[in-house]
């Protein structure tokens, strides 16, 4: 069930992404995808884009889904 999500995001969005977590456990996984953009509400919309289409996913339970900025002035802030 992760390849075709973590294959769907890199082809679907242009994004970096892989398998980063919970390798050897049945039935768990834990995703991460790298965006970098010139403006915040860009990063922002690509992640939020992201996230609706791995919640819109039917065949897989999603138990979190976590954002993280870098500690910079712009990462939380508007355009």
């Amino acid at each position: 069930m992760v390849k075709p999500i973590v294959e769907g995001i890199r082809h679907r969005f242009s994004l970096s992404v892989a398998e980063t977590a919970f390798h050897d456990k049945w039935q768990r996984a834990e995703i991460g995808v790298a965006v970098v953009s010139s403006t915040p509400g860009h990063a922002r919309e690509v992640v939020d884009t992201v996230e609706r289409w791995v919640w819109s996913r039917p065949d897989v339970e999603i138990s979190r889904f976590e954002t993280e900025w870098p500690d910079t002035d712009w990462a939380g802030g508007d355009d």
